[in-house]
Order: structure tokens, then C-alpha cells, then sequence
């Protein structure tokens, strides 16, 4: 009896399977691609558009410059010197400080009472917020023109005025030298209000009902609910706010170039019409490279301070990174 003789199929071989070291590593490098190839654009408009003006100003405010030929009249400091002590120059800092200080001690509780108003179920809420939101709409350049024209002496405002009774409060509104910031102001906040309205009633949204709910079951009044639960969970809102007006009155331009040049005898000159106006209508270019760096030093100094102590907390746990 001859013993069966058994054969087994040939085995296909086994693939190997890839290295969990590799698969791990492209896990990881496929989001940074992603990152790098989002970024890289706009990091490129960043470097073009900020990064080297910025260096090229730097460079330039160290020259005695017209704008024209080569920089050959090498000046060192001089320029960042002259500026500190002028007393144009002085003032015109003075000038951004208190706009940006009335900023925020007028226009901040103005937009927070108008935004508590508008958030509530009124008839023609609708119509009422974009009303108080048309006149950021508008460019600083038309704002301008138009108040210019109702400010003129017996012009739109003072016939009102006049028409009401109180001619006695008609003024030189753009001419007079202690009173021309302030009305400048006055037209800087009709132009502003309605985004500090509309960027507030974007935070009020958050607000969960439910806890002005358990603050009225808890006996709390209607102001007590806004200033201890409203109030608070609108403090990013209102920080965030704040940052953005206080750099916006640093750079403040347009709407005063147009409306008074800077005038009457630089009363309401800001850094910025200081700088076109030394930069551009004189032709001292280094000067006003100068002012200028002089002005993203004041304004980039604030953005970091403001970071570190105010939007730290508003910003912690908010960023997350790659791995």
C-alpha cells in the first residue's frame, strides 16, 4: 500500500506592509503642505505690500531726500529728531491721542447703549439699524464733502440752528483753532458709530437668553442683567472694539485732509496729514519717511502692548497647531 502523496498550493507572497514610521510622517507633512500652499500667497502681498515699504521707508528717512535724483545727503537720526521736536509734530501727536481718548470715553458707551437698544423686538428695527449702519457705507472722501458744505459759515448747520432759536450757539466750526478737533470728532463718530453698532449686536447674538432668564427669576433688574451678564460676556467684543478705534484715530487721514488740511494754523493736523503734507507738498521725502516709520512704531508698539495685556485672554486656547 503505497502512501498518499499530498501537495499544498504554492503560497502568493505577502506584500509588505508599509512602515508606520512613513505613514505617520506623510500623516504629518500633508497638512503642512496644505498650510504652506494656503499662506504662501498672502504671505508674498505681505512681504510686497508691508514688509519691504516699511524697510524702504526705514531706509529713505535716513537720507535728506526731495524724491528726486540720488540719496546722496546722509543724515543718520536727524530726521527722527527734527520730528520730536517740532512743535507740529508734538501737537499732532496730542491731536491723535485725544481723538482716540474720545474714542473711546464717548463713542464706546454711545455704540454699547445703541446696540442694547436696537437689540431689542422694536417695530422698524430693521429701517433703524440701517440707519445708524449708512453712513460707514459711505467713503471718508463723500462724508467729508458733505459735511464740509453743511459746516460752511451759513451753511446747513447753522441755518438749523438758527431756524430752532439757537443762533447763539452758531460757530466757526472748522475755523475756530479750539474748537475745530472737537467738531472733527463730532463727524468722525457719525461716519463710525454704526460699525462699533453693528460689530456689538454681532456679540449680543452670543448671549444665551437663558441666562437673562435666571438673572429676572433671580429677582434681577433689567440694568442689573445688562451690567453684570450682558456686559461681561460682550467683553471680547467691546476689547476687540477698542483696538480697532484707538488704531483707526492714530491713522486718522482722510476725513480731516479734506475738511481742514491739517488748519486753521495746524489745530486739528494729525501724523498722518503731517506726513503727506511734509512728504508730498514739500518734497521732503526723507523727512516723511521718517514720520511715517515714527507712526507704525507708535501704532505697532500699541497692537503688541494691547495684545499682551487686554486680547491675551481672548485669544488663549483660540489658536491650535499643527501636527
Amino acid at each position: 500500500m503505497s502512501a498518499a502523496i499530498t501537495t499544498r498550493p504554492p503560497t502568493a507572497p505577502v506584500p509588505h506592509a508599509p512602515a508606520a514610521g512613513g505613514t505617520r510622517r506623510r500623516s504629518r507633512l500633508r497638512p503642512r503642505l496644505e498650510l504652506a500652499f494656503l499662506l504662501t500667497p498672502a504671505l508674498l502681498l505681505f512681504i510686497g505690500f508691508v514688509l519691504i515699504p516699511i524697510g524702504v521707508a526705514g531706509y529713505y528717512s535716513l537720507y535728506s531726500w526731495n524724491g528726486f535724483g540720488p540719496l546722496t545727503d546722509f543724515v543718520g537720526l536727524d530726521n527722527y529728531v527734527d520730528a520730536f521736536s517740532g512743535d507740529v509734530f508734538q501737537s499732532a501727536i496730542g491731536h491723535n491721542l485725544i481723538i482716540a481718548t474720545l474714542s473711546v470715553v464717548v463713542q464706546l458707551p454711545l455704540s454699547i447703549g445703541l446696540a442694547l437698544l436696537l437689540n431689542r423686538k422694536l417695530r422698524g428695527r430693521t429701517f433703524l439699524r440701517m440707519v445708524v449702519f449708512a453712513p460707514y457705507v459711505l467713503s471718508e472722501a463723500v462724508t467729508a464733502v458733505i459735511w464740509l458744505l453743511m459746516l460752511q459759515p451759513g451753511g446747513f448747520i447753522d441755518e438749523i440752528l438758527r431756524g430752532i432759536g439757537l443762533g447763539s450757539l452758531v460757530q466757526l466750526w472748522l475755523a475756530d483753532q479750539s474748537l475745530v478737533l472737537y467738531t472733527l470728532f463730532v463727524v468722525i463718530t457719525w461716519k463710525y458709530i454704526g460699525f462699533g453698532v453693528i460689530l456689538l449686536l454681532a456679540g449680543l447674538q452670543g448671549v444665551p437668553p437663558e441666562l437673562r432668564e435666571a438673572a429676572a427669576l433671580d429677582g434681577a433688574t433689567a440694568w442689573q442683567t445688562t451690567r453684570h451678564v450682558v456686559l461681561p460676556l460682550l467683553g471680547p467684543t467691546i476689547r476687540i472694539w477698542v483696538f480697532l478705534s484707538v488704531i483707526g484715530s492714530l491713522q486718522l487721514f482722510d476725513l480731516v485732509w479734506i475738511m481742514t488740511l491739517g488748519g486753521p494754523a495746524n489745530a486739528s493736523t494729525t501724523m498722518a496729514t503731517y506726513l503727506v503734507d511734509h512728504g508730498f507738498k514739500r518734497y521732503e521725502f526723507g523727512f516723511g519717511s521718517a514720520v511715517a516709520v515714527i507712526l507704525f512704531i507708535i501704532c505697532f508698539l500699541f497692537a503688541l502692548l494691547y495684545q499682551r495685556f487686554a486680547l491675551r485672554r481672548d485669544t488663549q486656547g483660540a489658536l491650535t497647531g499643527v501636527r
